[in-house]
């Protein structure tokens, strides 16, 4: 890596700044839990009405009662897809909880104090993942640390393309308006760091508990073995 040219970091969450098991043994399960009654003591709301209809859109079925609209919704969950109606749903049911303070957003400790550190520096932070960017500014909203939001410029979700796709990164670094040689990716799954090295992003694994370390990427376990 060549740290003097890193002007930009762009961070993956899930296995890389948070616990993989805080998705999906706190956000997942109360997503579970408190859909079925938020939606039927909003679905009038404009904003859940329309995306209802998305979801009966999704179904192929126009006229699907609320009730079928529920358990689909509950089966996308169980099955982890990335349905983009369901994805819209989640964010509003965690944005009660994270307000209601049922839960905070998990960072690992070595993050905030990086993530502040290189903002004091002059790098331009940005988050990548594939839960939705409402999602994300949540978590960081309402995070372990604090709210992180001030912190970063900007967001990205499978909006801007699939993180396993080099056509996503080739989007970011156009959107970022740098080289992509002056913009960093940080993520635990070499398939997303493949791709990023492939738009000519420079790239490191952060090797948390549970990840396997790749040969053709740089490694380092916390954030603050990152020298820039």
């Amino acid at each position: 890596m060549s740290n003097s040219t890193v002007r930009a970091i762009v961070t993956d969450i899930e296995g890389t700044t948070t616990d993989i098991n805080f998705v999906h043994k706190v956000l997942f399960p109360y997503a579970h839990s408190k859909l079925p009654d938020f939606l039927r003591a909003n679905a009038d709301a404009p904003a859940i009405a329309e995306q209802i209809t998305a979801v009966r859109s999704e179904m192929v079925d126009p006229s699907a009662p609320l009730e079928a609209v529920i358990d689909q919704l509950l089966h996308w969950i169980e099955t982890d897809q990335k349905v983009t109606p369901l994805k819209a749903l989640q964010g509003m049911v965690w944005a009660d909880g994270y307000q209601r303070g049922d839960f905070k957003g998990h960072l690992y400790s070595d993050v905030a104090p990086a993530l502040r550190q290189w903002k004091d520096s002059g790098k331009a932070l940005y988050v990548y993942s594939s839960g939705s960017v409402q999602a994300q500014k949540l978590l960081f909203g309402y995070s372990n640390a604090g709210d992180l939001t001030p912190l970063f410029s900007g967001y990205f979700d499978t909006h801007i393309g699939h993180k396993r796709e080099a056509t996503a990164y080739q989007r970011i670094v156009a959107e970022l308006d740098l080289p992509p040689a002056a913009v960093l990716f940080l993520s635990d799954v070499i398939e997303e760091l493949d791709a990023a090295k492939q738009a000519g992003m420079q790239t490191l694994q952060l090797v948390r508990e549970g990840t396997q370390p790749g040969n053709t990427h740089a490694c380092v376990t916390r954030f603050d073995e990152i020298a820039l």
